[in-house]
């Protein structure tokens, strides 16, 4: 089943600080539909939440078909057939380590509140 596929500005940021590009576009949006979609139209969708992620309500997790461990956390409306992606996330335990830390990104939560 195809799917609409949007992306936050986000989710770019997120995608250009740990990935950058293949495609050496400097707007990263594009590459990211086209990941997203393809992963989707490969089954590549889950509504539970990576090892380490904290599961929000309506989300649903497309794994990458390029990198195993990067994970998209989208936003689904089947009525619409449209998803939002929202940000990214990297799974550990994938081929390869995550590019940020945990520890960072925990630094990160902990200054926020």
């Amino acid at each position: 089943m195809a799917v609409l596929v949007a992306v936050t500005e986000h989710a770019v940021e997120r995608f250009r600080q740990r990935i950058g590009g293949r495609s050496g576009e400097v707007d990263a949006r594009p590459e990211i539909v086209e990941r997203v979609t393809r992963a989707w139209e490969a089954g590549r969708v889950d509504r539970d939440p990576p090892p380490g992620a904290t599961g929000a309500r309506g989300s649903v997790y497309v794994r990458d078909l390029i990198d195993r461990s990067l994970v998209f956390v989208c936003r689904h409306d089947a009525a619409a057939g449209e998803v939002i992606v929202v940000t990214l996330w990297e799974a550990p335990g994938g081929p390869a380590p995550p590019r940020v830390e945990r520890r960072w990104t925990d630094a990160l939560r902990r200054r926020g509140r």
